[in-house]
């Protein structure tokens, strides 16, 4: 979704502000995503800032069961037509007084995803031997030892 910030872009104090939903159905997110956001003219430098919303399904990976998570992500930047300072944060470059706001919430969602999804922070996981579920309950395989303490364990035979 292009924006275009050019009414207040020599305003200083004025306001801009957006919202959409996108679709996210190629990156294996099934609900549409909610973006909100506004881009403000503080002293003629133009800051954006935005949300972006979804329910997200998921599967844990520790134990395999599917559960839902809302998910919001922030994100701020800067918006300029040239960049005067190299050292500066995030800055984004205006194309004919138009951003992309759609590309950058894309974006900063996708990053904003967590590599490791857990249904409960105390999960459990699986048996790697029966598949039990710990969450449910200890499973009935015989615990084997560590097999670095196994010389340990044969001199306990032996008396």
């Amino acid at each position: 979704m292009l924006l275009d910030v050019r009414p207040i872009l020599y305003a200083p104090g004025k306001r801009l502000a957006f919202q959409f939903e996108m679709d996210l159905s190629d990156a294996d997110i099934s609900q549409p995503v909610a973006v909100e956001g506004m881009v403000r003219n503080t002293a003629g430098l133009l800051e954006l800032e935005l949300e972006a919303r979804a329910v997200l399904n998921l599967t844990c990976d520790r134990c395999g069961k599917a559960f839902s998570r809302e998910k919001a992500i922030l994100y701020r930047c800067t918006l300029a037509e040239e960049v005067q300072n190299e050292d500066s944060d995030e800055i984004v470059l205006l194309e004919d007084g138009k951003v992309d706001v759609g590309d950058l919430a894309r974006t900063a969602f996708i990053l904003g995803l967590d590599t490791k999804n857990l249904c409960s922070e105390d999960c459990k996981g699986l048996c790697p031997r029966c598949g039990a579920d710990w969450n449910l309950g200890p499973c009935s395989c015989k615990k084997e030892p560590d097999p670095r303490l196994a010389a340990l364990g044969k001199l306990l035979e032996n008396k």
